[in-house]
């Protein structure tokens, strides 16, 4: 019978990239409890400057950082961003659930509130709490300024994980994050004299017809070659809905009017999370055009800051593919509208 003070411990963080913090969480975790659940957060997106590592690649970080005797005692699953708090602790509860084998486990959070990041350790109340003290007051996101910046790997890194991000320096990978990097500390610099920081006011377009929604790819930085819905900043004499129909037809060339445009908007919604660009503080006004279905689609041509733009069905759109949230903003307003298509199934998200 053991007796240490919990079965499990769970540990939740982005891990971008795992550092010696993270490494020592873990250990005082498997000190605590028989078994750690490692949650990845931001699982199963493409690639940013915020989320420079896939989740296999961050599980191999970790992996990298134990003893085989330790690792059979420390359990990986990867968590996906839903921007919504009663879904996403749902969905660390569905997950703990599947790996914790009886339900009379005693079951503990471990974590450092350091700032609002970590307010989710108070999100479930039928778990003990386990709060650690910050590891040389380390953090992932200057590191990870300090490798994009300088090209050079940071310290305080385990050893396995150091070397690995100095065999990433030579992939296209790292060449691809790089410059999208320097485009956005640039973009910053354009309005660091401001007295204060800016909030950018943005519209995005979701149109479907036939079951299929309109994307375009990305021309530039940043999420270069990503999926987007047709979209962009409000200018500053329009209304929103003038916004997004113009954005929709600079974008796509769409073959309808801006009467007829205005005449399919079914519903909107406001995206606002703090992180959700890297650009800056960036709030997004969202509209589902919903189009008749038709033999044939309407016309469209990328243009503007589109290279192309084309119809993709709707239960093809691949998460690791798609810019910024707009996976999770055609989502929501899909539901919204009630579209006939089981949304749930598609998204893959209970």
């Amino acid at each position: 019978m053991s007796q240490k003070p919990y079965d499990y411990l769970i540990f939740i963080g982005r891990f971008q990239p795992f550092h010696l913090g993270h490494q020592a969480v873990v250990r005082t975790a498997l000190e605590c409890a028989d078994k750690v659940i490692i949650l990845v957060g931001s699982s199963c997106q493409p690639r940013s400057v915020r989320n420079p590592w896939s989740f296999d690649e961050r599980q191999q970080f970790i992996r990298q950082s134990f003893s085989t005797a330790e690792l059979e005692r420390i359990i990986i699953s990867p968590l996906v961003d839903l921007y919504n708090d009663d879904r996403w602790v749902k969905q660390v509860e569905m997950v703990v659930e599947r790996h914790v084998q009886t339900s009379s486990a005693n079951i503990g959070l471990i974590g450092h509130s350091k700032d609002h990041s970590s307010y989710y350790l108070s999100l479930f109340s039928q778990w003990g709490a386990v709060d650690v003290s910050s590891y040389e007051s380390l953090s992932a996101t200057p590191l990870r300024d300090h490798y994009f910046s300088q090209a050079v790997v940071p310290k305080g890194l385990p050893e396995a994980v150091a070397n690995s991000l100095q065999n990433y320096l030579q992939e296209d990978a790292f060449q691809y994050l790089k410059s999208e990097y320097d485009f956005i500390q640039q973009y910053k610099k354009s309005w660091e004299s401001a007295p204060y920081p800016p909030i950018f006011v943005t519209v995005d377009a979701v149109v479907v017809q036939n079951n299929r929604v309109l994307l375009i790819e990305r021309a530039g930085h940043p999420g270069k070659g990503l999926l987007a819905v047709p979209g962009g900043f409000v200018d500053g004499h329009e209304r929103l809905e003038d916004a997004v129909i113009r954005e929709l037809h600079e974008e796509t060339q769409i073959r309808l009017s801006k009467e007829v445009l205005r005449t399919k908007i079914s519903s909107s919604a406001v995206f606002d999370s703090p992180y959700r660009s890297a650009r800056g503080r960036t709030i997004s006004h969202a509209y589902l055009f919903v189009l008749e279905d038709e033999t044939n689609l309407v016309e469209v041509l990328g243009a503007d800051d589109a290279k192309c733009a084309f119809w993709l069905p709707i239960d093809e759109i691949d998460p690791e593919k798609m810019f910024e949230d707009h996976r999770h903003i055609i989502k929501t307003l899909l539901e919204m509208f009630d579209y006939p298509f089981k949304v749930e199934q598609v998204f893959n998200i209970q």
